[in-house]
């Protein structure tokens, strides 16, 4: 829509009054209102929908539909795993949408309206239509409109259109949800609401409660893929050569249900699904909203972790230190000056409302009041990184950085050096006779005085950002500010290498060139918010997972482009809409646990992928094996499922929610191929060497022959459970005996040995069993270990 079109489409509304009690209310009764979603969680209809329609629970359903044609229901036992994923799913994805809904009122993004003459506070879901809506820095645009009144607002359209450069706005002109306040200030009024804007759309795509393309689920992904590739033509081949072995269609079928149902992971997603939904909810409870599930994972595999310096290291509050006049510079002049300037901003950053608990307003009582009437304005803005105000009689004043301001006068930075090694914000505020002209500096002007400023280390930053060097997590500072001033806060707050600094205006654009500076130091000041995007560009141009931390409208485009953005709860409204975690309570304490969730995660679901593609690896193996030998499939569907049950299933739900701090490693999916299909092929190759000993002799039935098979199946099993439970502890050996003993009851109890058809064998049977079990269990420790060997060389 062009400018004028929306102008056009507005209602006529007085920008100063805004809608009036009685014109809401109409527009609420009429539901023209900007219904939007705003709980960032799935909901109720799709989680159910998710947990119960799954691919996985179809296949099994189809299944059990099968086995149940056969005329084996007490082979359906499996299907329990249809209702375990179900129910175990939808219970957990409802306790995380009870505990994020908590938070998500605290993080839902607000809107300033005019109502009545008064500025109100709403949820963004509040706003009708024709609306009066105020903005200063750091605002996000929540609904389209049209700009009614404007303070040199500047609007920043990157995530809409990529272009990085704010836009100043004039009345008249088009506002699109989505952009934010990058400098300045205004009134505009909706003219597109609710599914008719950008804000429905971007608001509905940020807030989804979902698994996104991390490594863990890449890797799991690549697995079903497969699976679901082999396993239609295996059992199609295996019920064939079945048909010819049996004397029964129905005993084939059930052979070929017990085969396709040990090669589907029917609990892989599950656990997987539950180990991301209990980090979410651990980070919930320390006031941490993770925006995606995996979330959890991103900071555990972070090996750089960019830093800004003010509200991430420091506590984000400027106190006033003090003021430097420079040689024949009236002080008074300079304390007027300011007071004059802080008072007059409509929008004061934290700067300005430093400098306004310093310095009141001028005083009346002479009758000049009127000559510190401000008859222009510049706002600041971090590109330029200076503000400016024209006052009728005393000329334009220019307050910001000293060497944009200054930086062709050797004596004022000399003392500018001096404070920014000592750790002191030192901003410099200078005069000029000649007219404001918005975006260029004038070429008189006379420097006034320094400003001191000083930042507050967060005190629990040095401790928390020690923990991270430990971890092996590279940290780089990137700020706006001086250089020295930010390195100097590095160093007391023990950023390593914190000498070793650089100011970003000397970085070059080259990417290559770029990455090698960021590589060799630790600490940049001056840097532009592109530079920001730029710089973690750079970094991942080297292969690295970078985290950006940030609270300012300058950091919105490094977050947006990080592989993880952390932005503060205090924060602009526009870093929490594009990170993946905001820290609500501010505590930069919060992210080892993150980081520890992480690990947990990662770790965990490693196992059970290990555990479940082991499985599948067998089953595959096995149907081969009966297609070459052309012999009964080993085992029954309720075989399998005993087996999955103690030597899988409820040991991977253990798994994937105990502790776990093991550091991470990269490549996933490789280290799961390389430990589970040797571990399939040995397991499916001792059951089937112990099957084969006892199908062959006559003193074995059937039953008795796929009872040992079973119980070498189980063997290797829990075998394999220790071995990817380690470290060992105490608790994850008591789990393997258990799991055995389960077993032990099974056989040993008459109704449960004659329901899962268990009939025990000749005693002289268990020494090859046991044998097979010894032997695989020692290639199941060994080969893994070789091969990674092997790889590592």
């Amino acid at each position: 829509m062009a400018p004028d079109t929306a102008a056009a489409s507005a209602t006529e509304i007085d920008p100063t009054r805004g809608l009036s009690a009685e014109q809401v209310a109409e527009r609420v009764a009429a539901e023209r209102t900007n219904q939007v979603p705003d709980a960032p969680v799935r909901t109720l209809p799709q989680i159910l929908r998710a947990n119960v329609f799954s691919p996985v629970n179809g296949i099994m359903l189809a299944l059990f539909a099968a086995i149940l044609v056969a005329g084996f229901p007490r082979d359906g036992l499996f299907v329990g795993v249809v209702v375990s994923n179900a129910v175990i799913g939808v219970a957990q994805e409802i306790r995380a949408k009870r505990e994020l809904d908590k938070l998500a009122v605290l993080s839902a993004p607000k809107a300033r309206v005019v109502r009545d003459a008064e500025v109100t506070e709403v949820g963004v879901s509040e706003v009708v239509a024709d609306e009066v809506l105020e903005l200063t820095p750091g605002d996000q645009v929540v609904v389209d409109g049209v700009v009614l009144t404007t303070s040199g607002l500047e609007a920043d359209e990157s995530l809409l259109t990529g272009e990085a450069d704010p836009i100043e706005k004039e009345p008249g002109d088009e506002l699109l949800s989505g952009s934010f306040v990058a400098a300045g200030s205004g009134r505009y009024q909706a003219t597109r609401i609710g599914a008719e804007s950008y804000a429905s759309s971007l608001s509905e795509e940020a807030k989804r409660f979902t698994l996104v393309n991390s490594e863990l689920r890449r890797g799991i992904d690549t697995v079903l893929r497969w699976l679901i590739i082999i396993i239609p033509p295996a059992s199609a081949l295996l019920i064939l050569v079945l048909l010819d072995t049996e004397d029964r269609w129905q005993n084939a079928l059930q052979g070929t249900v017990a085969a396709a149902v040990a090669m589907v992971p029917d609990g892989l997603v599950l656990l997987t699904s539950l180990s991301f939904v209990a980090g979410v909810v651990a980070l919930a409870r320390r006031r941490a909203l993770a925006k995606e599930l995996a979330t959890v994972e991103l900071l555990a595999r972070t090996d750089v972790l960019c830093l800004d310096k003010t509200g991430t290291i420091t506590t984000g509050h400027i106190s006033f230190g003090d003021v430097e006049a420079l040689p024949g510079v009236d002080p008074a002049l300079v304390a007027t000056a300011l007071g004059a300037m802080a008072h007059a901003d409509e929008a004061p950053n934290a700067t300005m409302l430093a400098v306004r608990d310093a310095y009141p307003a001028p005083d009346d009582s002479d009758g000049d009041t009127g000559g510190w009437t401000p008859v222009g304005t510049t706002p600041f803005s971090s590109a330029r990184k200076w503000s400016a105000m024209e006052f009728r009689s005393h000329g334009a004043f220019y307050f910001g950085a000293p060497d944009v301001i200054a930086g062709d006068l050797p004596a004022v930075m000399d003392q500018v050096a001096v404070h920014a090694e000592a750790g002191r914000r030192t901003l410099l505020l200078a005069r000029s006779p000649e007219p404001l002209a918005d975006e260029t500096l004038p070429e008189s002007r006379t420097p006034l005085a320094l400003i001191l400023l000083e930042d507050t280390i967060r005190p629990d930053a040095p401790e928390i950002l020690a923990f991270f060097r430990e971890q092996g997590v590279n940290l780089k500072v990137i700020s706006g500010d001086h250089t020295a001033t930010v390195a100097a806060v590095a160093q007391r707050a023990g950023i390593p290498n914190a000498h070793n600094h650089m100011d970003a205006r000397e970085l070059p654009e080259d990417t290559d060139e770029m990455a090698a500076a960021l590589a060799d130091n630790a600490v940049f000041g001056r840097v532009t918010p592109q530079q920001k995007q730029a710089m973690v560009g750079a970094l991942q141009s080297r292969g690295h997972t970078v985290a950006m931390t940030g609270d300012g409208v300058n950091d919105v485009l490094a977050l947006k482009n990080a592989d993880m953005g952390i932005a503060m709860g205090s924060g602009s409204a526009s870093t929490r809409a594009v990170a993946q975690l905001v820290l609500l309570d501010n505590s930069f304490a919060t992210l080892p646990e993150v980081l520890a969730q992480g690990r947990k995660v990662i770790n965990n679901v490693e196992r059970v992928a290990n555990l479940f593609v082991t499985k599948a690896a067998y089953a595959v193996l096995l149907t081969v094996l009966v297609g070459i030998f052309t012999v009964e499939y080993p085992f029954l569907p309720r075989h399998l499922t005993l087996v999955g049950t103690f030597s899988i299933g409820v040991p991977g739900l253990f798994l994937a929610l105990a502790p776990s701090t093991e550091l991470i490693r990269p490549g996933f999916l490789a280290r799961v191929l390389r430990f589970s299909v040797p571990a399939g092929v040995l397991a499916a190759v001792a059951s089937f060497f112990v099957y084969e000993i006892a199908r062959r002799h006559d003193e074995v039935t059937l039953p008795e022959a796929r009872t040992v098979a079973t119980f070498t199946l189980l063997g290797v099993g829990l075998v394999i459970l220790v071995v990817i439970s380690r470290p060992l502890r105490p608790w994850k050996v008591g789990l393997a005996a258990a799991m055995g003993g389960s077993y032990l009851i099974v056989m040993v109890w008459p109704w449960a040995r004659n329901f899962f058809e268990l009939d025990v064998p000749p005693a002289w049977m268990w020494i090859p069993t046991i044998a097979a079990v010894v032997i695989a269990g020692a290639g199941v420790v060994t080969i893994p270990r070789a091969l990674r060997r092997y790889q590592d060389q």
